[in-house]
């Protein structure tokens, strides 16, 4: 019992020493993302906080109670975004506060968080422009889409070979998001060697962009272009913004047992398209448009679930067939975790209008695949593979007018590469690569597809 006595003594000590000094400011860290400004401070306990603005020159200010800045804390160097600088000084007495210098004014959103794996307890400070324009970061990937006419091609040649007329007149290219997963304050998981895997699935994301840059017909939109969190609807959102005709999510997974390894492709599992049908019912005054111009807020429950279970069965089928196609060019690579396409609850894939698969690249956790996932060399393998899913299966299944929407054309006896070439106004090495050409022998009755027109 006097042991017992003594340590509640002991705690009840420690508690007054804490109390008495107050919560901790430890540390801080900023991300720029292109919508907004994100800063983390890491604190040693929940905080209690008031936080206002001041013009000329912009500035926030944060008073926290019964709180002081701790040794380790160094603002100096933190800036970024629409952040110049911060500072941290005691107030009062029991109160810090806490000013971060702004080149504009901003609209704040602050949030508690308690510790996870990773950290401990935080206060995190967003940053979005007064005007909402963002961070103003102008990105390729991200431009407006364009239409493109498709010229008339040519029915006469030195060497006659019989075209067919091209169907669409206008076309537009089709369009994949490409999402990295994590970023900015959740490194996602880490592997032995230290390696996050919000860097090495940013650049696998990167890789594949340009790929996908390439490639006659298709345009890339990276949902996360940079080391900033995005969250989960927001990257589904961006994905609809953008008109996607895909949505692909890269991963890369972890498991306690270290031994685990291969790639995954996950679909969204039908518990979860339920779930997901169930909120955008509820939510449907505010809902956007689903694919086909089909809006849900001037329809009662029973038709808005009858069209959004239309729309999703055709969004899970479709986004089977793509991760169907995208595993079967990863086993190419290597060992698999699972043979079959999953299925999983996961928020990204839940989109009831957009095709959506979510990628495990590897285990992280595995040292022989961290290795891997570090190696830009297997990082382009990882993109190609992936490319080649997306290809085989707009392929199969171009949607209406695209440029993806290819010309075919029979050979006959007689035709040569270059001949075709010239009569539908391609070059000869466009021809070869949408036909995966690896020499130019053609063999009567066979069918070559004939990449699209762009016009100006």
């Amino acid at each position: 019992m006097k042991r017992l006595l003594t340590g509640l003594c002991l705690w009840l000590v420690g508690q007054a020493a804490v109390c008495a000094g107050g919560i901790e400011f430890k540390g801080v860290r900023l991300w720029a993302a292109p919508d907004h400004t994100r800063v983390v401070f890491d604190t040693s306990g929940s905080v209690t906080h008031n936080i206002f603005s001041l013009q000329n020159p912009d500035r926030l200010v944060i008073d926290v109670k019964s709180a002081r800045v701790a040794k380790s804390l160094d603002t100096k160097q933190v800036s970024g975004g629409i952040v110049k600088g911060v500072r941290a000084a005691q107030n009062k007495k029991d109160t810090l506060r806490i000013v971060l210098d702004l080149k504009q004014a901003a609209k704040p959103q602050t949030l508690s968080l308690k510790p996870n794996d990773q950290y401990g307890h935080r206060l995190v400070i967003d940053l979005y422009d007064a005007d909402g324009t963002g961070n103003k970061t102008v990105s390729k990937t991200a431009s407006k889409p364009t239409s493109r006419a498709a010229s008339q091609p040519a029915t006469q040649t030195a060497r006659p070979v019989q075209v067919k007329t091209a169907a669409p007149t206008q076309a537009r290219d089709l369009v994949i998001a490409i999402d990295a997963g994590h970023g900015g304050e959740d490194p996602g998981a880490i592997g032995r060697r230290g390696t996050r895997e919000k860097t090495v699935v940013l650049a696998i994301a990167r890789q594949l962009a340009e790929l996908i840059r390439k490639e006659p017909g298709m345009r890339p939109v990276l949902i996360r272009e940079g080391d900033y969190y995005i969250g989960l609807r927001q990257r589904i959102d961006k994905a609809r913004k953008h008109n996607a005709d895909l949505f692909i999510s890269i991963h890369a997974d972890a498991f306690r047992d270290h031994r685990a390894r291969g790639s995954s492709v996950f679909v969204l599992s039908r518990r979860g398209a339920s779930s997901e049908m169930a909120r955008w019912i509820a939510a449907k005054e505010n809902a956007a448009d689903l694919a086909g111009g089909v809006s849900l807020d001037d329809k009662d429950d029973v038709l808005a679930g009858v069209l959004l279970d239309l729309s999703q069965s055709a969004s899970i089928a479709a986004s089977h067939e793509v991760a169907s196609n995208m595993l079967g060019e990863l086993k190419r690579l290597g060992k698999t975790h699972k043979t079959s396409v999953q299925r999983a609850g996961f928020v990204v894939l839940k989109s009831p209008d957009i095709p959506s698969i979510l990628v495990e690249t590897a285990f992280i956790s595995n040292p022989d695949e961290e290795n891997k996932l570090r190696s830009k060399q297997h990082q382009a393998k990882l993109a190609k593979a992936m490319l080649s899913g997306v290809r085989d299966y707009f392929d199969n299944h171009p949607p209406p007018g695209t440029l993806r929407v290819a010309r075919k054309h029979t050979i006959k006896s007689g035709d040569t590469l270059s001949d075709i070439a010239a009569a539908y106004q391609v070059s000869l090495n466009s021809l070869r690569g949408f036909n995966s050409l690896k020499s130019d022998t053609l063999r009567v009755g066979d069918t070559l597809r004939i990449p699209p027109l762009r016009g100006s």
